[in-house]
This record gives C-alpha cells, sequence and structure tokens, in this order.
C-alpha cells in the first residue's frame, strides 16, 4: 500500500512520449498485421518500461503515459459509455496554433449510460507496480469535456435527437460518470485526475468565446455554471479516501495550444466551488496570466504550478522557477503549493516536439526544483 497521495510536491500531469515500438504496433494493427494480443504485449512491455523509469527518477506518482489512447480524451468517450459513436472520416479536426489537430468524429448514437470501461481494466495493469513509496494515478477527460464534446457546433443538431436540453445531458454524463468512478475505486484507484480544456482561458471567456455561444443560443456564464453543475454531480458521493484532481489545460498538440488567456474569468467557477481536492495549473509562459487569480481557489484545494513546460526541450532556469513559486506564495500557502510541468508530453498519440531524453531532463529538474524549495 503507497503511504502517498497525488498531488505529490514533484509530479507530473500524466502522459509520456510514446515509443516507436507503440506507434508501430498501434499501426501495425490498424492494418491488420498483428493481432490486438500481440499489439497488447508490446504495449504491456513499454508500459512496464516507463513506470520503471518514473521510480528510478524518484518520483512518487506513477501513470501508463496514457500509451494505450490515441488521443487523451475521445477514446474515453466511446469506450465506456452506451449512446457515443466514433468515425474515422478524415474532416474531424480542432485548430491549435498553427496546426490542425486531427481527430476522429465523436458523437451521440443514443442516450449516454456508463458501462464496464476499459480504461479500468488498463488502470489494473498499472496498479500492480504501485508500492509504499509510488501511487498509481489514473487520468480520464473531464465531464465538462464530454458535455462540451456533444454541443460543439458540428454536434449539437445531433445531440438534440436525444436530449431536447443541456439539462437532461448533464444529468445522464454526471451521473454515468459517477459509475465509472466507482469501478475506478472498486479496482483500487485512489487517486484519479480530469483532465480539463473546457475552461482554459479564453475558451470560456473572451469575446471569440462570447460570439460562439452566442449563435447557440447560450450566455457565456449560463456555460460556465454548466460546466461547473456537470463535474461536480459527477463527484457527487466520491468517496472520502479517493483523491480526485483537475487539470486545467489550454490545449496541447505537437508543442501547439489551442487557447491562450488568463484564469480570470473562470475562477469565482473552478477555482471557488469545483470540488476537486486539487488543481493543475497551466503557468508556464505568459498565455497564462498571472497569480492573482488563485486567491479564489477554496481553502480545501491543493494547488501544483505547472511552471516547466512539455512544449519545448530547453530547460527551465531554476532561479526563474523557484521566484514564480515564491510569487504565486502571495495568494496561496506554500504548503498548499506543488510545482509539475504544465501538461502531458504527449496529449495525443503523435506527442510533443521533443526527445524521450529531454523529456526525462525536464522531470529531474522539476524534482531538483521541488526538493530546493519544499526540502522533499
Amino acid at each position: 500500500m503507497s503511504k502517498y497521495q497525488t498531488p505529490c510536491r514533484y509530479d507530473f500531469v500524466g502522459s509520456f512520449l510514446r515509443p516507436e515500438e507503440v506507434k508501430k504496433a498501434n499501426a501495425d494493427y490498424q492494418e491488420g498485421k498483428i493481432s490486438e494480443a500481440e499489439k497488447n504485449q508490446i504495449i504491456d512491455k513499454a508500459v512496464t518500461e516507463v513506470v520503471a523509469k518514473q521510480k528510478e527518477l524518484g518520483f512518487h506518482v506513477i501513470t501508463d503515459g496514457e500509451f494505450r489512447r490515441t488521443y487523451w480524451h475521445l477514446d474515453f468517450m466511446w469506450g465506456g459509455f452506451e449512446g457515443v459513436g466514433h468515425e474515422q472520416t478524415g474532416s474531424g479536426g480542432v485548430q491549435f496554433d498553427g496546426e490542425l489537430a486531427s481527430l476522429e468524429d465523436t458523437y451521440l448514437t443514443g442516450k449516454i449510460k456508463a458501462k464496464a470501461h476499459p480504461f479500468v481494466e488498463h488502470f489494473k495493469f498499472l496498479k500492480q507496480f504501485e508500492d509504499e513509496n509510488t501511487v498509481a494515478k489514473y487520468t480520464i477527460p473531464a465531464p465538462a469535456q464530454m458535455f462540451q464534446q456533444m454541443i460543439i457546433p458540428v454536434n449539437y443538431k445531433n445531440t438534440r435527437k436525444y436530449y431536447e436540453t443541456n439539462k437532461e445531458l448533464i444529468h445522464d454524463i454526471g451521473t454515468a460518470y459517477q459509475e465509472v468512478i466507482r469501478q475506478f475505486y472498486e479496482a483500487g484507484c485512489r487517486n484519479l485526475q480530469l483532465d480539463d480544456c473546457t475552461w482554459g482561458g479564453a475558451i470560456v471567456g473572451g469575446d471569440a468565446a462570447k460570439q460562439r455561444y452566442k449563435l447557440l443560443g447560450t450566455d457565456i456564464e449560463d456555460v460556465k455554471k454548466e460546466l461547473l453543475e456537470v463535474n461536480n454531480l459527477a463527484l457527487e458521493g466520491k468517496p472520502e479516501d479517493m483523491v480526485i484532481t483537475s487539470h486545467i489545460c489550454r490545449g496541447n498538440y505537437h508543442s501547439t495550444f489551442f487557447t491562450s488567456g488568463p484564469y480570470d474569468s473562470v475562477a469565482d467557477y473552478v477555482f471557488a466551488k469545483e470540488n476537486v481536492d486539487a488543481l493543475f495549473l497551466e503557468y508556464d509562459d505568459a498565455r497564462s496570466g498571472g497569480f492573482a487569480p488563485l486567491a479564489k481557489v477554496s481553502p480545501d484545494k491543493k494547488v501544483v504550478l505547472g511552471l516547466i513546460t512539455t512544449k519545448t526541450p530547453q530547460l527551465e532556469e531554476k532561479e526563474v522557477v523557484i521566484k514564480r513559486i515564491h510569487e504565486a506564495t502571495k495568494y496561496i500557502p506554500l504548503d498548499r503549493l506543488y510545482l509539475s510541468p504544465q501538461c502531458g508530453f504527449a496529449s495525443c498519440e503523435i506527442g510533443n516536439k521533443l526527445t524521450e531524453e529531454e523529456q526525462w531532463a525536464k522531470l529531474k529538474l522539476v524534482k531538483e526544483i521541488a526538493e530546493e524549495v519544499w526540502g522533499e
């Protein structure tokens, strides 16, 4: 049994660069060159190795690197819920900064209901490596992410075939997530992370977002209330000894980003009222804004400062990062602050533009800084 819970003083978001053998196994499987069992055997070996590397670096949290996923969010949606379909049409995608992220179309085919989620079996494989010095953390997209996926313009009309109102959709997503959280708990998961791009900067703030929702006849403040409602509904009745955290993201695809902007416009909702135990926040560059919104974080939450970027291989200067940590203490006491990279290294299989060696160097830096600041 692990003596640790996330967040750990030095932590990370969850995904790692896929080794070439994992990418090849997935491609070979799609082309019918190898069986699913053969593919899984290759990925099992890669997960075993990436966990060993995390332990070697001295981290107390371990993940499977999200090696079994193509996308950080969509696989989860169609994998473990009735009423969700997907198709690779080549037309699906999201415009990031200077690059189109290719995504599979993901949409409703009926009412949403949880079923036995395959990610729970993936967690069980990871769980075997947990020991007294490490805790297994699993990452899944936030309920708000699934809600947003179904009401984006390309899906909105189709969703209304099954749900006349957003309130009905929120109810079914929230209760389905409650069931999936229960499945993870029964499998031994005590540390679950919700990855959430819906709050990220201009996604729910700024004129562009206001205009986008106005076209759907929705006020941006009502959207924020809905995001909070679906996330908190999913968390109702969660076991007391299960830590659930949230990573608030601005998009992370092939070293590009989706949105920019400070947290000011969402702090009164997610910082103050979302019922998670900790927030993993992106603060790796000027796009993130200042620390002032941290004053809105409720006193029961911890804050993980994502001050080390995963988008570029250049190592940050220790002194600069340490200075920023102390700047944040104007709003949050040091003992409630933690350190991590701002996001994962490979939110999708394509990964960010750095090498595995550069990836591990980033994590070594996180640990070194944390030990210097907190002495642990």
